[in-house]
């Protein structure tokens, strides 16, 4: 159980956010792969993804596509792969979901010394997702 330090909306106050050379193949494979339900999905003219939203559990990653200017795109131009850590309560299911989608596992489902079992994988793009029963309490 993730504890409230100072949000009580029902909202995840971290959203880590990525920024794709292809955004749709990623939705694809967050979705489709590691379990991400679609929130919101925002598109320009040209069809590309300008933010999007997809939620695990009580959080939410938010993406778009490289390339399309502003700030933050600026920023994230020369950021490497990025990893995140997503709770899951079934590793080993959420792990067959990710191997049935042909997704890149770095590390199959392993019980970690500190009482977690998690396994990682590599996005489309390089992004390292670690998927495991670890979750942090945060106190307020």
């Amino acid at each position: 159980m993730i504890g409230k330090a100072g949000n009580d909306s029902g909202r995840p106050s971290i959203c880590p956010t990525l920024r794709y050379a292809d955004a749709k193949a990623a939705i694809r494979q967050l979705t489709e792969a590691f379990g991400f339900t679609g929130i919101a999905v925002y598109e320009d003219q040209d069809g590309s993804v300008a933010h999007a939203e997809l939620g695990q559990g009580n959080g939410v990653v938010m993406l778009g596509s490289k390339g399309k200017g502003g700030r933050f795109d600026e920023a994230m131009e020369n950021g490497g792969p990025t990893g995140v850590y997503v709770v899951v309560t079934d590793v080993d299911a959420h792990h067959r979901r990710a191997v049935e989608h042909g997704a890149e596992i770095l590390m199959p489902p392993t019980d970690q010394d500190y009482g977690s079992r998690d396994y990682m994988a590599r996005d489309l793009e390089g992004n390292v997702w670690s998927f495991g029963t670890y979750a942090p309490e945060v106190r307020g």
